[in-house]
């Protein structure tokens, strides 16, 4: 579930997103300045306005997945994610985040409760939304 999710973000992929995650998800986020949000209006903003429209190609690998299995109907899955992507100048970029996401199996159906995702090293306020920029 976590790469399918992903993939509707490097695809900027709302519709898919929103049928993947909670409609009351929760997330602290860089983008989100050290808050908690919840809901998904503050997701939706950087897919209709960044993603999928500043960059060429993307690609993610997940790396050192640890999944904890909380009972039959909860799971949390930690990973470092690296996202490779060329800009609208031809540019290749990597950027590294480390990120937890906790899901819950409602109705038969996983979805995805609870995002937190952090940076290593500094990258000087750029983030995976800001692919039609480059590193800053």
């Amino acid at each position: 579930m976590t790469e399918q999710l992903i993939e509707a973000i490097n695809n900027g992929d709302f519709d898919a997103y929103t049928k993947i995650c909670d409609p009351h998800v929760t997330a602290f986020e860089p983008e989100s300045l050290g808050n908690l949000v919840e809901g998904m209006d503050f997701h939706k903003f950087y897919f209709e306005n960044v993603l999928g429209k500043n960059c060429k190609a993307i690609n993610t690998t997940i790396l050192n997945p640890h999944v904890h299995l909380l009972g039959d109907e909860t799971a949390c899955i930690a990973y470092v994610r690296l996202t490779q992507y060329i800009d609208k100048q031809g540019h290749a970029h990597t950027h590294q985040s480390e990120e937890t996401r906790v899901w819950h199996k409602r109705d038969g159906k996983w979805q995805n409760v609870h995002i937190h995702r952090s940076y290593t090293g500094n990258l000087s306020g750029a983030t995976p939304f800001d692919f039609g920029h480059g590193s800053k």
